[in-house]
């Protein structure tokens, strides 16, 4: 019998080794999970890249009817840029997609949440999925799908992907949505709306461009033609109060309808708006298709990265 059991014995830890070593070699991937308010995304290595938010939290300063943001939004070595529900504009909620004044076939209709040039009760963005599309070592794709109603009814349907990575120290996040209405959209002129990062603004804030740090006057809330000129992008850079910099950049795309840049320092926003211009139209069952690439980062404008992903993206 001795013989028999030094033989088990030594296929048993044969077997054990190679059970080992297969969950050694095991690839570590991105990750989505859900939490109390959403679906969180993080590294291979356990960092949290973002929340998706889709339920609204309990206690909250939201006055919006809609969350289907990002909240929150960290750099790499965790650092949060972006905030929710603040005091000043309690409807404004970390990087989210919504207009203020719209008619939808023969509703009028607010899902930003202000209520001055549209009503907001009966008009909320609901989720109905996000799930993880696929993901590896090395970058995460999520499928999210939401419903802007009005009244009860579907006005528009959105199918949301994003992508995310971290290259050269910074979190790449690409945003692509489609938005189809079931009934004619129009989507009235006015200085701000559509897709907003709203950024922390505990310390010192400054904007940056492809040209260099972005000297302009602010833009007023009412008047379109004081909205900043068209760029590649802009960096919202924000000094904190230990010294420590912060900062995320919208990346427009050239497939995007043309914007002006609602970009306002004491309320921390970058706001690429493509109602500035012009009232936009979207007929019933067309789609119009918005993308939007985000470069979040720790320390100040890392400009020569920015600029290679702004190039990548333009050419996408």
């Amino acid at each position: 019998m001795k013989p028999l059991l030094s033989v088990l014995c030594v296929t048993l830890a044969a077997f054990g080794v190679s059970t080992i070593a297969t969950a050694e070699a095991k690839p570590v991937i991105y990750t989505l999970s859900p939490d109390e308010h959403g679906m969180v995304l993080k590294t291979p290595d356990g960092r949290t890249v973002f929340r998706y938010m889709t339920k609204k939290p309990a206690e909250t300063n939201l006055t919006a009817n809609s969350v289907c943001c990002l909240y929150p939004v960290f750099t790499p070595k965790g650092e949060r840029v972006v905030d929710f529900a603040p005091g000043d504009h309690r409807h404004h909620r970390g990087v989210f997609l919504a207009w203020h004044a719209m008619t939808a076939g023969q509703k009028r209709a607010d899902f930003w949440g202000w209520g001055n040039f549209a009503p907001t009760e009966g008009r909320v963005i609901q989720n109905r999925s996000v799930k993880l599309a696929e993901a590896d070592a090395d970058h995460a794709a999520l499928e999210v799908h939401n419903d802007w109603v009005a009244d009860g009814e579907v006005a528009i349907e959105e199918q949301l992907a994003i992508a995310a990575r971290e290259t050269e120290s910074v979190f790449v996040i690409d945003l692509d949505f489609r938005l189809t209405p079931k009934v004619d959209i129009k989507l009235d002129r006015t200085a701000f709306g559509g897709f907003c990062v709203k950024g922390r603004k505990e310390g010192k804030a400054k904007y940056l461009s492809p040209e260099g740090v972005a000297k302009l006057p602010p833009p007023h809330h009412l008047k379109p033609e004081t909205d900043w000129p068209a760029a590649d992008w802009y960096d919202y850079v924000l000094k904190l109060e230990d010294g420590r910099m912060i900062g995320i950049a919208v990346v427009d795309h050239p497939g995007n309808p043309p914007s002006t840049w609602h970009n306002l320092e004491p309320i921390a926003m970058l706001n690429p708006c493509i109602v500035a211009p012009g009232e936009v139209k979207i007929a019933g069952r067309e789609t119009l298709r918005l993308r939007y690439r985000l470069v979040v980062h720790d320390g100040p404008a890392p400009l020569p990265v920015l600029k290679r992903l702004s190039d990548e993206w333009q050419k996408r």
